[in-house]
């Protein structure tokens, strides 16, 4: 190596550090307006009140996200898409980001009538009792899936142990089932003795853990658990493959009689229980009940039959079905920007839930943190750059529907990726959707080029976060629409909590899970970054436009 390649090389290891110092020294944080949002958060001055109930309040100028907690979830949910639950705590949000002084507040429709699962109608659980009647009493816990029929007054029938997940399975029990309700996850459930705590928060070295992943996986959010490989055959189906299949499960199971379904999931253990909704194609008010119930109900059953000691079961179901009511909607509310309107910043999670329990942790916690974001800074009176907007989707839980509708008609389409002007505007957008759980950090979705942009916003709120920032990819939520687009769209990371051994998709899923001081953290530290966005000089940096994708693909919602 000559003398000057040796010099070269040596300037440049001096140069590369101070380029880099120099590009995160342009990032300025304004740590008065910092310290506005915690003392507006935490109470003390700052912000305005919005409506009694809840725990949530701190004193006159203090956090109202609890406040909101209980609204979406003790009042108005749970909140299944179209439902009458749903509809009301859109209603509700609206009234509220009207009284705080937000602009452009509306509900923002989108169609649910092409989606390849079939059209979201209204529906909603009106009445349920279920019980073991025979050998002995044993009242059920249990929910119906969404989307299936009552029974049309009190049925007591036979249970019947009849795994069905294949055609073959479908010949097997051909003229057996009438007039029976069908165990369908197979023989009893082996439930592991719990051991392990059921909820707890990231360690530091699970945090390092994170970040050393130089080329972005496909990580995933994991831990969802399943059904003890009940249903290993139909989780091997492409989708297409699972929707034929479905269609054809529904008419075997109407055409041979049985009265109900009943099924457990091997997270479902100590009184808790884990469901979806039934298949929608067609016409899905000729979904016969289907009931989840606990795995240990499911098991004491499905005991008694594999020891031949037959089992009578009685369900009295009542649902309600509106099948004009198929459009869906998004809450829209906004803060104008100042010298750069047309540009923009967003907020948001999914207002949607599933209807075992009142949607707190899925996904009321990300609803109410993106609504008291908006609180905050309106309150604040802050002038910031460029718009900030939040949404609140609907459909998540069916598809990211809400979302992926909102980005196509806003930013891009997927099929074709033809930017619109406001595509070339945006600026960045915020999700939450991991629980109750503290921000511990955040995931660059591939994005390493703003990696230097947060690591001095996290700076500035060290006392809240160790801001762990990780290049890799976290799925099944409504950040995904944004970044199918090329937008810079990002999930924080979150502290585990419960969310995947006690509330998620669950009847747990309920406000006394939600932790107050997790929710006014996540607040403050959301709040910090959408303002940061809104007047940073620049947008924040994005990756490149994909490539067009075929209609239809893509992933379900969480």
């Amino acid at each position: 190596m000559s003398r000057t390649t040796r010099f070269a090389l040596a300037l440049l290891l001096v140069l590369v550090p101070a380029l880099i110092l120099a590009q995160q020294q342009q990032e300025r944080v304004d740590l008065n307006v910092i310290h506005k949002i915690k003392t507006a958060e935490f109470g003390g001055g700052g912000g305005f009140g919005g409506g009694g109930g809840g725990r949530g309040g701190r004193g006159e100028g203090g956090s109202q996200v609890m406040n909101i907690m209980y609204h979406l979830t003790d009042q108005y949910g749970p909140r299944l898409t179209n439902s009458p639950q749903f509809r009301a705590a859109g209603n509700w949000a609206v009234g509220q980001l009207k009284e705080w002084g937000l602009s452009n507040v509306h509900l923002e429709p989108w169609s649910t009538k092409d989606v390849p699962s079939g059209p979201i109608p209204s529906w909603e659980l009106t009445s349920y009792s279920g019980a073991m009647v025979e050998p002995t009493y044993m009242p059920l816990i249990g929910m119906p899936s969404a989307w299936t029929a009552g029974t049309n007054g009190p049925v007591t029938a036979e249970a019947i142990l009849a795994q069905v997940q294949t055609p073959d399975d479908m010949a097997k029990w051909k003229g057996k089932l009438k007039g029976k309700i069908a165990l369908i996850s197979g023989p009893a459930i082996e439930l592991p003795f719990p051991t392990s705590p059921l909820a707890r928060r990231y360690t530091d070295a699970e945090l390092a853990d994170l970040v050393p992943d130089i080329i972005p996986g496909a990580a995933g959010r994991g831990g969802r658990g399943g059904r003890a490989g009940a249903f290993a055959a139909l989780a091997n189906m492409t989708p297409e493959e699972r929707q034929e299949f479905q269609n054809k499960m529904r008419s075997f199971m109407k055409d041979e009689g049985v009265v109900a379904t009943l099924s457990a999931n091997g997270r479902g253990e100590s009184g808790t229980l884990f469901g979806g909704g039934a298949n929608r194609t067609g016409d899905p008010t000729q979904n016969i009940p289907a009931i989840n119930v606990t795995a240990e109900n499911y098991n004491r059953i499905a005991r008694l039959l594999e020891h031949n000691v037959p089992v009578k079961v009685s369900f009295d179901i009542k649902t309600k079905f509106d099948m004009s009511q198929t459009e869906s909607f998004n809450v829209i509310a906004e803060i104008p920007g100042n010298s750069k309107p047309n540009e923009l910043v967003m907020v948001g999670g999914h207002f949607d839930s599933w209807h075992y329990g009142t949607g707190a942790t899925d996904n009321g916690v990300g609803s109410a943190v993106a609504m008291e974001v908006m609180r905050i800074l309106k309150s604040l009176n802050l002038k910031m750059d460029r718009t900030v907007r939040m949404g609140l989707w609907g459909g998540e839980e069916e598809g990211l529907l809400g979302s992926r509708a909102y980005v196509k008609a806003h930013f891009a389409d997927t099929a074709t990726m033809k930017p619109t002007a406001e595509h070339d505007g945006f600026a960045g957008y915020f999700n939450i959707d991991n629980g109750t759980g503290k921000i511990r950090g955040i995931y660059l979705q591939g994005n390493e080029m703003v990696r230097p942009v947060f690591e001095q916003w996290f700076a500035a709120l060290k006392d809240l976060t160790p801001g762990v920032i990780t290049v890799r990819n976290t799925g099944g939520t409504d950040h995904q629409s944004y970044d199918a687009v090329g937008l810079p769209g990002f999930q924080f990371i979150q502290d585990p909590m419960d969310y995947d051994t006690r509330t998620h998709h669950s009847n747990m899923d309920v406000y006394d899970r939600i932790q107050a001081g997790d929710l006014e953290q996540m607040a403050v530290v959301e709040a910090a970054f959408v303002y940061n966005a809104a007047t940073r000089a620049d947008k924040l940096p994005r990756k490149d436009l994909p490539p067009a994708q075929p209609a239809g693909r893509g992933r379900g919602g969480n």
